[in-house]
């Protein structure tokens, strides 16, 4: 059934129907709160959040007034607002425990005229109890209780790690991990730039991605979950030409300590080793590091002055 819709010239014909027939006060109200919950919802349909109506001082079905909230129990979303709406003055919504206030809202205790409303929007999830700072000793008392609502999905790119530098032509997995907390994850999809690499349906999620020639990449992941939430983590990858490989400037410090320089790419993996003969067949591994800088500057204090050989190679992407 519809609610009247009333213009100010219907007030005293309404509080004269009040006083005759308490019901239709009732049922007045419910279509207040009604009207003005379907007008706010309307206008927060960006953010979802919803308005919650509770009555003051309710009125049975005989008429007679009873110091209660109806429903004395609301349960609501962050974000969602309760209003309290008076069937009988001379009442409060307070917050807090057996009539000690805790301050986060307060009525205080309207004796006017009704119609009259009281509006407070939670924006952090617990239990909030109330009461009527007038009829507390009798019990009239209510709770709210405000639920974390759903939460947004997370999603983490696994590999490769942000910042990683390639040798070109780069290929690489694209990897993530995905989880939500209040439903289940749908899919990742994963992106370079603007264009689709895949669309993932079920874990592990992951792409292939081939043949990177020399430049800056940015690839995201995002990932859906059944409650329609989203999540976004992007990684950058630098992919680089690699420079030829020059040894230079030898030197001895001392006799067991060898120094030289080599070119390098910052960012790549390089890999010194050394022989003692060029036809014994046989490298030790002295060094395994990403470069820096380039040249980079290396040192080995195990030197011997017995002949030696030194090399250094470019390890591939990993």
């Amino acid at each position: 059934m519809g609610c009247p819709v009333l213009d100010p010239a219907d007030w005293q014909i309404v509080n004269k129907t009040i006083k005759e027939n308490m019901n239709t006060m009732k049922f007045f109200f419910h279509c207040m709160g009604w009207m003005a919950g379907a007008i706010i919802c309307a206008g927060a349909f960006s953010s979802s959040a919803a308005v919650v109506t509770v009555f003051v001082g309710n009125t049975n079905l005989s008429g007679i007034a009873s110091d209660v909230f109806v429903p004395p129990s609301t349960n609501i979303n962050v974000n969602d607002s309760v209003r309290w709406v008076w069937e009988h003055n001379e009442h409060s919504t307070t917050s807090g425990t057996n009539g000690a206030p805790s301050g986060l809202w307060d009525s205080g205790v309207y004796a006017g005229a009704l119609p009259h409303a009281f509006t407070n929007t939670f924006t952090s999830a617990g239990n909030f109890v109330y009461y009527c700072s007038i009829h507390v000793s009798f019990g009239m008392t209510g709770v709210v209780s405000v639920a974390a609502g759903s939460l947004p999905p997370t999603v983490s790119i696994t590999n490769p790690p942000d910042g990683t530098t390639l040798a070109a032509p780069a290929s690489l997995t694209l990897a993530a991990t995905a989880s939500s907390p209040s439903g289940t994850v749908t899919n990742v999809q994963f992106f370079q730039g603007a264009a689709s690499l895949g669309n993932i349906t079920t874990a592990p999620y992951f792409v292939p991605v081939n043949s990177l020639a020399a430049a800056d990449y940015t690839f995201s992941a995002v990932a859906s979950d059944n409650t329609g939430l989203t999540a976004t983590n992007a990684v950058t990858v630098h992919v680089v030409t690699p420079v030829a490989i020059l040894l230079s400037a030898p030197q001895f410090l001392t006799p067991t300590d060898f120094r030289f320089k080599y070119t390098a790419n910052p960012g790549l993996k390089y890999i010194v080793q050394r022989s003692s003969g060029l036809s014994s067949g046989t490298w030790t591994t002295l060094s395994t590091n990403v470069a820096g800088s380039s040249p980079v500057l290396f040192d080995d204090p195990t030197a011997s002055g017995n002949p030696g050989y030194y090399r250094v190679g470019l390890l591939p992407n990993p």
